[in-house]
């Protein structure tokens, strides 16, 4: 439910529970009369109920006059993004979001360069070096993401060895975001061949260690391997939809919607908090700081996400790569290295999938890790990546 959308005395609070050493999210201190736990009927998501806003009485008996409702309410009910956006005293005298971007718009190129591929520019990051490396790994995110997610097991892995090589799909991150019908359409076909043409670009020639996790050009990936398994040694999925049942989350439902998909897709907070409810934390600011960016920046990922989202037939492609992947079908190593506090996907589809190539899927499960292990847990990713290669 979108917090625009309640009455403007209410306030819904929901918690959620975390692991040691990681950023829990909490509900916010409760003002006096706004919230209580319940376990009757009318409670929301983990117990907590709708309750009005009452208005702490001053000790001369008289309404406090700070606790007024706040109109910009709507934009601040992301925990990460409160301290984000600052609003000014005259919020028309200098706006918000170029202060955002002024503040934010260096960060989170760790690692990363531009790399000219064909018509396009893509970002990749790149660590390690292919000078006595024990093999190439081809790190690819899902949506509405980027490779920065990836940034420290990547790091970690080029310490063990390893070449390591992470591009934000064509539409996304850092990389070019061409405009739907000039040159580029966000079809898989086309994600696939650009793959293919920046595979060169980086002379990646010989096969690789492909890891891959997440929604839409995550799948993209894993659909690429089916039809290029040559180049490919082994994979390592993190949480995506491996199977038929695999359910499809709200966000891209949403994008599906006309109208409402254009209006959805413009979220500039949309990709952190997609993170955040897949997760049992929430981002720390800094890091939803880049998360947030591209979609702050320009329109232009917003529409890409929206024009590749309804392109794409989900439940399709989901079915083949659950079969394409079982047994009989694909013939190397997979380690399944799966987030239990996942919100998006059960455990189930990971053990699902499993059962349909026993022999040589491996399932890790990542205790405390949510839909993106490799960012709310990426020690325990390197640590089962470094025993299956």
């Amino acid at each position: 439910m979108s917090s625009a959308l309640l009455p403007a005395a209410t306030v819904f609070y929901s918690p959620s529970v975390g692991s040691p050493g990681r950023l829990k999210r909490r509900p916010l201190p409760p003002p006096a009369g706004q919230r209580r736990r319940t376990g009757g009927a009318g409670a929301g998501a983990g117990g907590w109920q709708l309750m009005p806003v009452v208005a702490a009485n001053s000790s001369d008996g008289k309404g406090d006059e700070g606790s007024s409702f706040n109109p910009f309410g709507f934009v601040t009910d992301n925990p990460s993004s409160r301290s984000a956006i600052q609003l000014p005293e005259s919020p028309a005298e200098d706006g918000n979001v170029g202060q955002m971007l002024y503040r934010i718009q260096d960060k989170g190129k760790e690692y990363g360069s531009y790399v000219k591929s064909g018509k396009f520019r893509w970002f990749v990051r790149e660590t390690g070096s292919s000078d006595n490396c024990r093999g190439t790994i081809v790190f690819l995110h899902g949506a509405p993401t980027q490779s920065f997610s990836y940034r420290v097991v990547m790091a970690q892995m080029a310490e063990a060895g390893f070449h390591c090589f992470a591009p934000d799909w064509i539409g996304f991150g850092f990389s070019d975001k061409p405009q739907p019908g000039y040159g580029f359409d966000y079809t898989e076909k086309e994600f696939h061949e650009e793959l293919e043409k920046l595979l060169a670009v980086l002379k990646i020639d010989s096969p690789f260690i492909l890891v891959s996790q997440g929604f839409l050009v995550g799948s993209y990936g894993l659909t690429w391997a089916l039809k290029n398994s040559e180049m490919v040694s082994k994979i390592v999925l993190l949480n995506g939809p491996l199977t038929a049942s695999s359910p499809l989350p709200g966000l891209f439902q949403q994008l599906r919607i006309p109208l409402f998909g254009e209006f959805t897709c413009q979220n500039a907070v949309m990709a952190e908090r997609f993170i955040e409810a897949g997760s049992a934390y929430m981002l720390k600011l800094e890091k939803a700081d880049v998360y947030r960016l591209p979609y702050l920046a320009s329109s232009g990922p917003g529409f890409a996400l929206l024009e590749a989202a309804r392109k794409a037939d989900f439940k399709e492609i989901s079915t083949r790569i659950a079969t394409g992947f079982s047994s009989g079908r694909w013939e190397k190593p997979i380690l399944l290295a799966w987030g239990v506090s996942d919100k998006y996907l059960a455990q189930s589809v990971a053990e699902e999938f499993q059962r349909g190539n026993p022999g040589l899927v491996k399932l890790k499960l990542i205790e405390g890790a949510g839909h993106m292990p490799q960012e709310d847990w990426p020690e325990k990713v390197v640590e089962a990546m470094k025993v299956f290669l």
